[in-house]
């Protein structure tokens, strides 16, 4: 959960979303030591009077600043293409939901079972209970157990939406029309929110994604009770 004055990403809580902060303070790293080598030499170049010939015509400099670069390319390409094969991997899920995107709410189908599925809408603000966060609780939470691989298939009605979850590392666009898909293992219980992040239309900013990781025993309450009610 985000909070005021925050400077970094939400603590992760999902395998790919700590390798994803990995490799934001990896390349972050890189791009720190170049500033600072680049902001030196401009000061050094401004400061001094002093002038090298070797500096003014050198092929060894002139090598070293070709083939640098290159390298430091590849040092920031490989771990980048790594995670991004890691977000495409979806190997045996234990569980399948679909999700659908409307003018302005969120629909869930857990495909899994016969008959288990609701609709998703944001809780106004007068209705908020205290402890509650304004324009992120939605009446409906989608629950997955925990440490389980959960598949996410990503549609829309109408417009364009994205489902997103900074937390678990995901935004997938809800294309209509297109059945996009997606996985993420939570690796702790916890509630964690999110909101459509494609502007959608005069309440785009009204329809939030709460999803509530709990232990396998209680997920399976969970859904005996939906699975009842319904």
């Amino acid at each position: 959960m985000a909070h005021p004055s925050q400077l970094g990403f939400q603590d992760a809580a999902s395998p790919v979303m700590e390798e994803l902060l990995h490799f934001h303070d990896h390349a972050l790293m890189i791009v720190f030591l170049i500033s600072t080598l680049v902001l030196y030499i401009i000061l050094t170049t401004v400061s001094t009077k002093l002038t090298d010939k070797y500096i003014l015509d050198s092929q060894e400099i002139e090598i070293i600043w070709t083939i640098l670069p290159a390298v430091i390319l590849i040092l920031i390409a490989l771990p980048s293409l790594r995670i991004l094969y890691l977000m495409d991997e979806i190997n045996d899920p234990h569980l399948t939901i679909k999700t659908l995107g409307h003018q302005w709410y969120w629909s869930y189908e857990y495909t899994d079972y016969e008959d288990l599925g609701f609709d998703s809408y944001m809780i106004p603000t007068q209705d908020l209970t205290p402890g509650q966060f304004r324009l992120l609780e939605a009446d409906h939470r989608m629950v997955v157990p925990v440490e389980s691989p959960i598949r996410m298939l990503v549609s829309a009605e109408d417009v364009l939406h994205a489902w997103a979850v900074p937390a678990l590392g995901i935004k997938m666009d809800a294309v209509p029309g297109r059945l996009n898909q997606t996985a993420f293992i939570a690796s702790h219980p916890g509630v964690f929110y999110g909101q459509c992040s494609e502007i959608c239309g005069a309440n785009h900013s009204f329809m939030p994604i709460v999803v509530e990781a709990v232990p396998l025993t209680h997920f399976e309450t969970w859904s005996s009770r939906m699975l009842e009610d319904a």
